[in-house]
């Protein structure tokens, strides 16, 4: 069955556990977000242990996979039928799938809409109105009173992307009552929204100038850890795409203005240098899985390591 992400996020209609997740969408900050919910209240309920997995098929080849309750994580599931996730079932745990989305994953959706132990969540930008939903419930829960003036210029300049709405929302909730004005909240909300996921697109330049826009853009391991989502994104559409007609066509329609710019990094890459960065990708997961948050130098040195790859 379909849920809403913000049901989640705001655990309205989600009481009830159920065996499968299935994540998609192309908001990354709101796929990890939603991730992180759900392993949080399963977690309360059992001590589950977490494991990632590659593929549909590798989470079948753990140890202790029907004794111990686990919570899975799989990254791609391409190739998953009916048939897979009745076996599936034997499980002692939960399934977090999670797969950007593509033309190639309507059937798999269709299998979780109609499964009854199934929640299939779509993740987009955020709409007028669940910025108006987050933003009620988290001032009831803080107990702050906004002037009208205040609630809707917050609805208006709040971003649409989930990370940053959040980053700027908590720090609007950490202000007392008697500091929340129109200066205040307007220097909490006037951030370089736009600067984590456009670090990307600095790609081809200098090496110089690639360091100086991330240090001005990213300040702590939060900003890290969002900025390697994004590059992950653009990372994973070259890998799975083979030939620049598919890529063109996987190119998110919000785009449009560096879509020239995506198509000439495209063309930079042949098989071996795929490998590479997959390879890069993998490294740089091990150690977010470990750490759980990259360092600002772990970032810096991620991002210098794909342009490496790129040019090379």
């Amino acid at each position: 069955m379909k849920i809403g992400p913000i049901d989640i996020l705001l655990k309205k209609n989600f009481t009830s556990p159920k065996k499968f997740y299935f994540i998609s969408g192309n908001e990354i900050t709101l796929i990890q977000k939603i991730k992180a919910v759900i392993i949080e209240e399963y977690q309360k309920l059992s001590k589950a242990s977490l494991e990632h997995v590659e593929s549909i098929s590798d989470v079948f080849n753990g140890a202790g996979l029907f004794e111990d309750k686990k919570i899975f994580i799989v990254k791609n599931c391409i190739g998953l039928n009916e048939g897979v996730l009745q076996k599936y079932r034997e499980i002692s745990g939960i399934v977090i799938f999670i797969q950007e989305n593509s033309q190639k994953i309507k059937k798999i959706k269709n299998i979780f809409l109609k499964d009854k132990d199934s929640y299939m969540i779509e993740c987009y930008e955020l709409t007028r109105d669940a910025k108006m939903n987050i933003l009620n419930e988290s001032l009831i829960s803080a107990n702050i009173k906004l002037e009208k003036n205040l609630y809707w210029f917050l609805i208006e300049k709040l971003s649409n992307k989930f990370g940053f709405f959040d980053d700027s929302l908590n720090k609007v909730l950490q202000l007392k009552q008697k500091d929340i004005n129109l200066v205040n909240i307007k220097k909490l909300v006037s951030t370089h929204e736009d600067g984590k996921d456009k670090l990307y697109f600095s790609l081809l330049n200098k090496n110089s100038d690639i360091v100086d826009v991330y240090r001005e853009k990213i300040l702590t391991n939060s900003d890290v850890n969002e900025f390697y989502y994004y590059c992950r994104f653009f990372c994973q559409l070259i890998i799975d795409s083979e030939n620049e007609e598919e890529y063109n066509k996987k190119i998110p329609i919000y785009l449009f203005r560096e879509k020239r710019f995506l198509i000439d990094v495209y063309r930079r890459f042949n098989s071996k240098k795929k490998k590479l960065l997959l390879k890069l990708l993998s490294s740089t997961e091990k150690v977010l899985r470990k750490e759980n948050s990259l360092s600002l130098v772990t970032g810096l040195r991620f991002l210098l390591s794909i342009k490496k790859i790129t040019t090379s």
